[in-house]
């Protein structure tokens, strides 16, 4: 299980980080419309890997086989691990970029207070986003919390896959796998 799992973690993590080298720079304008919706489609792409390596794990180690708790459990670990690869590829994107963690927070901020300022919030609204965004940015300057935060974007998704996969996988007539000659 532990090849299976770090395997389709690994390529899972490597597709999203893939895509935020991709896509990132192209929002570098601080204008990060739209790249939400592209890093949550990005990540139940990658995240498809937990299907598959659930799979492979029914049918070349469980005999075609595999109850509910088990394949979750698989699934989890892969989500754990794309999750840890997607986390430690963001430090990676923020150190080798110009404005690293501080530009990105700013460009972050004034990014959701020109969305506000659009939408015609009152003052009083914008100066209580500004005061949220300022206190993010003191909690996302710290490394771990910073690390955590990032994984926490990703771990929703792997759950929710987890579960979509197992409950599909527990059965066995659900792709089973070919009999060899």
């Amino acid at each position: 299980m532990r090849k299976i799992v770090l395997t389709f973690g690994f390529i899972s993590g490597f597709i999203t980080i893939a895509m935020f080298f991709i896509a990132n720079p192209v929002n570098s304008d601080g204008d990060f419309r739209g790249g939400e919706a592209l890093g949550y489609a990005t990540m139940v792409i990658a995240l498809s890997m937990i299907f598959f390596g659930i799979k492979i794990y029914r049918d070349k180690h469980l005999g075609g086989e595999v109850k509910f708790g088990k394949a979750f459990l698989v699934g989890l670990y892969i989500s754990l691990v794309s999750c840890l690869v997607y986390a430690a590829g963001w430090e990676l994107y923020l150190s080798m970029t110009d404005a690293g963690v501080e530009g990105f927070m700013k460009a972050y901020a004034e990014g959701g207070l020109t969305k506000l300022k659009e939408s015609g919030a009152s003052a009083e609204k914008i100066s209580e986003a500004r005061d949220n965004a300022m206190a993010a940015m003191d909690y996302y300057r710290n490394p771990i919390v910073r690390y955590l935060m990032t994984m926490m974007e990703m771990l929703p998704v792997g759950l929710i896959i987890s579960l979509i996969s197992a409950a599909i996988l527990k059965n066995k007539n659900v792709l089973p796998a070919k009999a060899s000659a």
